[in-house]
């Protein structure tokens, strides 16, 4: 077994990376994505949790450290958990605790955030969405929004 093999086997023995991510609307209908910086690829804003946060905490600290806005308290609203391609971690997957939220304030790029995005839900994208949102987390909202249409 050579060094890549060996990486590929100690990284998918790890299990998947876990986290948390938020699906933010305008009112145009259009999803915020972010991009990290040393990335080309947008993600859900979000991240890791910290030792004794639960998903609703994770997301609140994740979006004020990386977008500057409030989460709203009882907006939440899960969409499901998925997993699938880690695309800033190579070799590794990743699964995401999903919620659609509102939040208070304007989103702006800060910590380790290079760029943000505001997209339509279905492909093609404006920008290289990670398979992650783009196969599992953005037909969730969609398959939401049709269900809750009037």
């Amino acid at each position: 077994m050579n060094d890549g093999e060996v990486s590929r086997v100690e990284a998918s023995a790890a299990g998947p990376i876990r986290t948390v991510a938020a699906v933010i609307r305008d009112d145009a209908g259009r999803v915020l994505l972010v991009r990290k910086h040393g990335s080309a690829t947008f993600i859900q804003p979000g991240g890791k949790r910290e030792p004794g946060e639960d998903a609703l905490a994770t997301l609140a600290r994740e979006l004020a450290e990386e977008l500057g806005v409030r989460l709203l308290a009882g907006s939440a609203l899960r969409l499901g958990e998925f997993e699938d391609a880690a695309v800033n971690e190579p070799g590794r997957r990743v699964r995401a605790e999903a919620f659609a939220v509102a939040i208070e304030g304007r989103p702006r790029a800060q910590a380790e955030i290079a760029e943000l995005a505001w997209v339509v839900t279905q492909a093609p994208f404006p920008v290289a969405v990670a398979p992650l949102s783009a196969g599992h987390i953005l037909p969730a909202l969609a398959r939401l929004s049709r269900t809750t249409a009037p």
